[in-house]
């Protein structure tokens, strides 16, 4: 994987992303390293379209291609879920990694978050690459759907993708050129809390 990164730069982070919106390909990998490439650090730099390239503009390439192959990968998962539905999760979900299990696991994790799932979801790891179908599935509105996968995703790519900037030009560099990583991570928080501290609100009124 880490040879297909360094020849291919942002093609292969767009297809793999694209791959990880509904299967596991490692984003955490693909970004932590895309992110290390594009500070230049490495003895290769970002393939940008066939400009070996580094620095902010770099850093920039790569998430973009991550956040677009990652967005496309999402909706393709969602319209396999609209138009199969719960049958296909239920007599064919192991071909897609999506065992039984996960599928329950799936329907309670809709249940507890409601549409804050995919927003959640998406900066979950392991879990991010099994809420596309299930979203699809469970006929979740689909710009609802794409706004918060989105969301969730830019957190994610921002995030991985400068701390593999850090791990490579060094933390000053990072917290210099990259702060606003550190406030995607913390607007993420904020929103997942706002989500659970809504529905616990929600769960607690009394019914009319």
């Amino acid at each position: 994987m880490t040879s297909f990164l360094t020849h291919d730069g942002v093609l292969a982070v767009f297809l793999l992303m694209a791959i990880d919106a509904v299967f596991p390909a490692a984003s955490e990998l693909v970004m932590v390293y895309g992110g290390a490439l594009a500070s230049g650090a490495l003895t290769h730099r970002v393939d940008v379209l066939g400009s070996h390239t580094s620095g902010a503009g770099a850093y920039l390439a790569v998430v973009a291609a991550a956040l677009l192959g990652y967005q496309i990968g999402a909706i393709v998962g969602w319209a396999i879920g609209i138009y199969g539905g719960r049958t296909l999760l239920e007599e064919h979900g192991r071909w897609l990694h999506l065992s039984h299990e996960r599928v329950k696991r799936a329907e309670r994790w809709f249940d507890r978050w409601n549409d804050w799932a995919v927003l959640v979801g998406r900066i979950t790891p392991v879990a991010r690459s099994f809420i596309s179908i299930p979203a699809g599935a469970f006929e979740m509105p689909v710009l609802r759907y794409n706004l918060l996968t989105f969301a969730g995703n830019a957190v994610w790519c921002f995030a991985l993708a400068a701390v593999g900037w850090a791990a490579g030009s060094g933390y000053k560099s990072f917290d210099h050129d990259f702060r606003y990583a550190e406030y995607a991570v913390a607007t993420a928080i904020v929103l997942a809390g706002t989500a659970w501290i809504a529905r616990r609100r929600r769960t607690a009124a009394p019914a009319d």
